[in-house]
């Protein structure tokens, strides 16, 4: 018998009640609903899987980055709409202002989240398994490998591989010895750095979990001279997260001072903003003394964990109304929202509801610096050098104390007329007197706003832990090679000891493995050398502290004055 086993045969699973057979009366295989579940879980956890989600993440975060944000930016939204009027409500049917927290992101970022943890969790397991055992037996046959070394020594193999293993230990190599040879393997961090990167990557999808349960975000437009407090009521817009209420805001308050628009004045890019500058002052709890700080773009505010963003600015044209009464019904700013960048033209309109004896509405537009070309109003520059307003009139009902709620932004003009006054450029201090005694409207000025993002995550400082130490993973995984060193030693010729080192690299794509391979070997047989070289130095010593001969005293050394001559019992005497 050769000693070679076959593998038994497998009996084939009966067939259940009423399972349907096979050709030839063999039963067909049943494909339950847990065996679905089973496959369609393994496809999930599948690394293809995983990558695909990833692509499929990073592709739909693009819109979130060209297009603007409800959450970040809403009256660049509003710009959208007023830019492509056809095009923004087929974007919003998509969740394309609201990329972030659309249901179709939310299910690829579940997707992923779900397939990463099905496939580091098990790994985690196996690698801290994989990570106790030792390096595997040598192979019988060295020459076989890619690297291999020869040589020979005088030492006895047990000590020759003594020798090879203190040096393969000096070098954080982990050993494995038996009859004969050594084992040993380097680069387990390799594994380790591939592993950590995806928990840190798993840990980071959690972190942007707990920043969207537990975060908020909100904007608010805040007119030069103004100030708000952090409370849902006082904020233009909320955006929660999903176990944050309005009650769990940070109570500070912030009111804006002034602020400075720098603009380039020549050149290509003439009109490009270049620097923004708002003084505000805030107070991180009621009671507190007011700060003063300097809001710039990309130096927020962090004020009890919240961040308060810079992201906007506009002009809000400041309006005095008399109704038909002589009664001053309105004196304010009233922010009007930019249309476009170059010049800064914007769009506003005034809402009169206590005027008499009729409601009074306007819309036009504000133009920082007014120029007529070919008898159409623009702006030509967007710092407010010849600043001038242009509104229709309208009266009757604003429709603002029945039915839905009405954007500050927009006037429904289903219950107004439009008064026979022409539009004309209103210069600061300048009037429209309205016909039928309805009331005048004067344009006295302007004030800049700002408009502020603020932001609170919980989850950044762990999603940046989390970020570092996956690129660290990373760079362990690219940079640490896994590889594998075997020694044999044998009785050869002449009494001399035959060492054969073999070298196996299990991942070295970059290359390395193979120019380490002959310093290692060359340090192991120097290693060897020096041992045998000291061996035979303290044998040489040993020999030269021996006596001459066993049982033997030294020769006796001759006398001074004796000539050197030969013993006196070999010289017989005349007594003799």
């Amino acid at each position: 018998m050769t000693g070679v086993r076959t593998p038994p045969a497998r009996r084939a699973p009966r067939p259940g009640p009423g399972a349907p057979e096979g050709p030839a009366g063999t039963p067909a295989s049943s494909f339950g609903i847990w065996d679905w579940a089973r496959w369609a879980w393994l496809q999930l956890t599948s690394m293809r899987t995983a990558l695909v989600l990833l692509f499929l993440l990073a592709l739909g975060s693009v819109p979130g980055s060209v297009l603007p944000q409800e959450g970040i930016d809403p009256q660049a939204v509003q710009q959208y709409y007023a830019a492509h009027p056809s095009l923004a409500p087929l974007l919003a049917r998509l969740s394309l202002f609201d990329v972030f927290a659309s249901p179709w992101f939310a299910a690829i970022y579940l997707l992923l989240f779900a397939s990463l943890a099905g496939c580091v969790i098990p790994r985690t397991f196996r690698l801290a398994g994989s990570a106790r055992q030792p390096p595997p037996q040598a192979p019988a046959n060295l020459s076989r490998l890619p690297l291999t070394a020869r040589h020979e020594t005088t030492l006895p193999p047990d000590e020759a591989l003594a020798a090879a293993a203190a040096v393969l230990s000096a070098k954080r190599f982990r050993l494995r010895t038996g009859d004969g040879w050594i084992s040993a393997e380097k680069g387990y961090l390799r594994e380790a750095g591939n592993l950590l990167f995806h928990l840190a990557l798993l840990v980071l999808l959690a972190a942007v979990c707990v920043g969207g349960m537990f975060g908020y975000k909100a904007n608010r437009l805040l007119v030069v001279g103004d100030s708000f407090a952090n409370t849902a009521t006082d904020l233009d817009a909320f955006h929660p997260g999903r176990e944050v209420s309005a009650a769990d805001l940070q109570p500070f308050t912030i009111a804006l001072d002034s602020f400075k628009a720098s603009y380039i004045t020549s050149g290509a890019l003439r009109g490009q903003p270049s620097r923004f500058d708002a003084l505000i002052r805030f107070s991180p709890e009621p009671g507190a003394p007011m700060r003063g700080y300097s809001l710039r773009v990309n130096h927020p505010l962090t004020v009890d964990g919240v961040r308060v963003f810079l992201i906007g600015h506009g002009y809000a044209p400041t309006f005095r109304v008399t109704d038909g009464t002589g009664r001053v019904v309105f004196d304010g700013p009233v922010p009007f929202i930019a249309v476009e960048q170059a010049g800064l033209t914007s769009e506003g309109v005034i809402k009169v509801p206590d005027a008499h004896p009729q409601q009074l509405g306007f819309a036009g537009v504000f133009l920082p610096t007014a120029v007529d070309v070919n008898g159409k109003l623009g702006s030509a520059f967007p710092a407010p050098l010849n600043p001038a307003v242009s509104l229709v009139s309208y009266a009757g009902n604003l429709g603002m104390n029945s039915g839905p709620a009405q954007s500050v932004y927009q006037l429904d003009t289903a219950g107004l007329r439009q008064l026979p006054v022409q539009p004309r450029p209103l210069a600061p201090g300048q009037s429209i007197k309205l016909p039928d005694g309805d009331g005048t409207l004067t344009f006295t000025g302007y004030r800049p706003w700002i408009s502020l993002a603020i932001t609170y995550d919980p989850g950044t400082l762990p999603a940046l832990i989390a970020g570092m130490t996956a690129l660290a993973g990373l760079l362990l995984s690219f940079f640490v090679r896994r590889r594998r060193v075997f020694v044999r030693a044998r009785p050869g010729p002449a009494g001399n000891t035959v060492v054969d080192v073999g070298g196996l690299a299990r991942s070295d794509a970059a290359g390395g493995f193979d120019t380490e391979f002959p310093g290692l070997a060359g340090e192991i047989k120097a290693a060897q050398q020096g041992r045998a070289a000291a061996q035979q130095g303290r044998a040489a010593a040993q020999r030269g502290s021996e006596p001459a001969g066993p049982g033997r005293a030294p020769a006796p050394v001759p006398a001074a004055g004796t000539g050197g001559g030969p013993p006196a019992a070999d010289n017989p005497t005349e007594g003799e």
